[in-house]
C-alpha cells in the first residue's frame, strides 16, 4: 500500500531559468507554471494537435484523453521539452522552454514516460536516486538529504523495505511505482505523467493519483494522460480531451467531462449517473 497521502508533501519552491475555457486568475498571480500559445503538435504530415492554448497553473491538476494515436504523448514530450513544437510557443514559469538550461529545467519539470527500460543492473534506491541528479553538483556524491529524499518517495509508493532489490526482480506494477517514486524525488514544481497508472492494479491507481493530487495542492502543476475518464473527473481540476486531427477541447472537468463530449472524443456512446454525489460515467 501507499502512504497516505493525506500526509503533507514538501512545499515546492520556484527555480531560476537560465476551443479554451481558461480558469480564472488574479491580476497580480504569478505566471502559469507551463502554458501554451497557439501551439501544433504534428507527426509527419499529421497535425494531431493544432493551435492549443492553455494555461497550466500550481495548485491544479490536468488530465488528459483521447483515443490512441491522438498525440496524448507526444504532446506531453512536447511540454517537456523532448520535442519541439511545429508552431506556437510553450513557456515555462513565464519563459520559453528554449531559454532554460536543461539542469535548471530537470529541476523544474519531472517527465514519467508511458515505458521506463532498464538498460543496466540497479537496485531500487540507485533508480529513485537519478530523481536526485539534477540537484546534486557535478562531481559529487549524493548527500544524506539526497538520500533521506529518495526513502520518502519510496515510503510514499509503498515500497520501503525494496531499496536494495534489484530492479530486475520488480513485478511491472512494483516498477512503476518505483519509476513515480523517482519523479517523486524529483522535487519539480511541473509534473508530466504519461499513463502513471499504467501496470498498477485498482488500490494502487488511486493511491498514485492521490499522491499527485497532493502535490498539486502543495502547489505543483501536475499533467497527467489517462484512459479513464471516472479517474480524471475524481482527480482532475481541467481536462484537455485531443480528437487527434487538430481539434481540442479545454477547461474545468464539469464543463469537458460531460457524456456528449465523451461519446464524440471516442465514438462511443457514454452515459453519466451520480453515484454518491459523484459523477460517475459509463458505456452504454
Amino acid at each position: 500500500m501507499f502512504a497516505d497521502a493525506r500526509s503533507p508533501p514538501p512545499k515546492v519552491t520556484p527555480n531560476e531559468p537560465g476551443t479554451a475555457n481558461e480558469p480564472a486568475a488574479p491580476n497580480d498571480a504569478p505566471p502559469p507554471l507551463l502554458e501554451c500559445r497557439g501551439l501544433d503538435v504534428r507527426i509527419e504530415s499529421r497535425t494531431l494537435v493544432a493551435g492549443l492554448n492553455l494555461q497550466v497553473r500550481g495548485g491544479r491538476v490536468l488530465a488528459i484523453l483521447g483515443p490512441n494515436g491522438s498525440g496524448k504523448s507526444l504532446s506531453l514530450h512536447t511540454f517537456a521539452g523532448l520535442r519541439a513544437p511545429t508552431a506556437g510557443k510553450l513557456l515555462i514559469a513565464g519563459h520559453p522552454i528554449s531559454e532554460w538550461p536543461r539542469r535548471n529545467l530537470a529541476r523544474e519539470l519531472a517527465f514519467l514516460p508511458q515505458n521506463v527500460e532498464d538498460p543496466f543492473p540497479a537496485t531500487v534506491l540507485e533508480v529513485v536516486l537519478l530523481g536526485r541528479h539534477p540537484h546534486i553538483p557535478r562531481w559529487q556524491w549524493e548527500s544524506a538529504r539526497d538520500l533521506a529524499i529518495a526513502s520518502e518517495s519510496l515510503f510514499a509508493v509503498g515500497l520501503k523495505g525494496y531499496e536494495e532489490r534489484s530492479v530486475f526482480t520488480l513485478s511491472g506494477g512494483e516498477r512503476r511505482r518505483a519509476a513515480l517514486a523517482a519523479v517523486l524525488a524529483q522535487t519539480p514544481r511541473i509534473f508530466l505523467l504519461d499513463e502513471p497508472t499504467n501496470q498498477l492494479d485498482p488500490n494502487h491507481q488511486l493511491e498514485a493519483l492521490q499522491l499527485l493530487r497532493a502535490r498539486a495542492d502543495a502547489g505543483a502543476a501536475v499533467i497527467v494522460t489517462l484512459h479513464d475518464p471516472n479517474l480524471a473527473a475524481r482527480f482532475a481540476d481541467d481536462a484537455l480531451l485531443l480528437d487527434g486531427d487538430g481539434r481540442w477541447r479545454y477547461g474545468g472537468v464539469a464543463d469537458i467531462l460531460t457524456a456528449q463530449h465523451l461519446s464524440e472524443l471516442y465514438a462511443t456512446r457514454f452515459e453519466a449517473a451520480d453515484l454518491g454525489g459523484r459523477r460517475v460515467f459509463f458505456q452504454s
